[in-house]
């Protein structure tokens, strides 16, 4: 942010105002073993002293944004009960009309919004991100389908079990098993030479709906295969084109469930020259998906960063020129449905049955801005755990 051509003191003249707090940071420290006092302090002092700040004053907040860093339900606690996971920043009232970047938002939520996990690459300047493009379409891949990831035999409703089991009996899938302890998981040689040499990249959901492995595919030039649309496609809006089906794959869960077929059949079915289309598509999504090397500036291209913030700016534009105009941007917003507006077509203004709302159906006796309580808490946890032991 400091490298930003366009950044001034002023606040009159800001087109949206960063406010420099390391959300992730403060509560990576106290996520286990403080109590909430602990977790909440920072975050309560931050509202507050934004709250008494001209700038606030003029928008109350909705031209400011802040970056997290990690999974939106570190920073979405239900309660005041010891025992709850993380802290409740975006709960707050001045934090909700803030916006949030974070490698994953909630679909129930309007005030978090996805931007890509970083990745292994950090390229200088353009010259960089184009050899590693032209690497990428001339490289040979042996394998139709890969998969890197670890079973969950503690999570009923994961269908990574099976899908290593269909990777083990098939001769065109490469399986990278990330066991606890050593593991070729944690080497980003074995990683992304395994995505360079496969056609089709599985990326069920992890500890929650997404992975950063689905970024290295991607800089891998190999297709990701999807099995939630909470994964990708209602996450990472600024970034992914609104039609998935032209750079990825979308096979439901239940299919893998139901065992509706097997997967290598139906990647097998795919005709060889939409494959090279699709994956000419992830070669060209490259640049916005990664974040240049901050100490010097990509010429012509727009990276993650460059996108993220654009975004914002434009969202804030948008709600300015609505202020003044006297409208809302959608008609009979409703925040549990979040995840649907950035799909809609432009000019429609109100959200109705999408295909995908079994997917983010609550359990019985949530309440609105609930999240899925006790599953987003518990990935949250299985997040940071995970975590630990790679740092371990």
């Amino acid at each position: 942010m400091k490298q930003y051509d366009c950044l001034t003191n002023d606040s009159s003249l800001a087109a949206a105002i960063f406010v420099p707090f390391y959300a992730g940071f403060d509560i990576a420290k106290y996520l286990w073993g403080y109590n909430i006092s602990r977790r909440d302090a920072a975050s309560l002092d931050l509202v507050d002293w934004l709250m008494k700040r001209p700038e606030w004053k003029i928008m109350q907040g909705r031209d400011h944004f802040l970056v997290g860093g990690r999974i939106t339900w570190d920073f979405r606690r239900l309660s005041d009960e010891e025992g709850d996971w993380g802290n409740k920043l975006l709960f707050l009232p001045a934090a909700k009309n803030m916006s949030m970047l974070v490698v994953e938002s909630s679909p129930w939520n309007a005030n978090d919004f996805g931007i890509p996990y970083p990745t292994y690459f950090h390229p200088a300047k353009d010259a960089d991100v184009f050899v590693w493009q032209d690497r990428m379409r001339k490289l040979e891949r042996k394998y139709l389908f890969s998969f890197a990831g670890a079973p969950r035999p503690g999570n009923p409703k994961s269908i990574r079990g099976q899908i290593i089991d269909q990777c083990r009996g098939s001769k065109v899938c490469k399986l990278l098993e990330c066991d606890f302890g050593e593991s070729k998981c944690h080497s980003p040689s074995s990683i992304m030479q395994m995505f360079q040499s496969s056609l089709f990249c599985l990326q069920p959901q992890g500890d929650s709906y997404t992975r950063r492995s689905a970024f290295d595919s991607m800089l891998a030039g190999c297709i990701p295969v999807f099995f939630h649309p909470g994964s990708a496609y209602t996450q990472y809006t600024w970034h992914l084109p609104k039609n998935f089906s032209t750079y990825s794959v979308f096979i439901p869960e239940d299919d893998i469930r139901k065992r509706n077929g097997s997967i290598e059949e139906l990647l097998s079915q795919i005709p060889p020259e939409q494959v090279q289309i699709m994956r000419e598509n992830v070669i060209n999504l490259i640049p916005q998906l990664i974040y240049a090397d901050p100490r010097s500036k990509l010429e012509t291209l727009k990276d993650a960063f460059d996108v993220a913030v654009q975004a914002v700016i434009d969202k804030v534009t948008r709600l300015r020129k609505n202020i003044i105009q006297g409208r809302t941007e959608y008609d009979n917003f409703v925040e549990e449905n979040s995840w649907k507006y950035a799909l809609l077509e432009d000019g429609q203004r109100e959200a109705g049955w999408h295909e995908w709302d079994p997917f983010f159906s609550k359990p019985k006796g949530e309440s609105s801005g609930d999240s899925s309580t006790g599953s987003s808490a518990e990935a949250a946890k299985n997040s940071w755990k995970n975590e630990q032991r790679d740092q371990k």
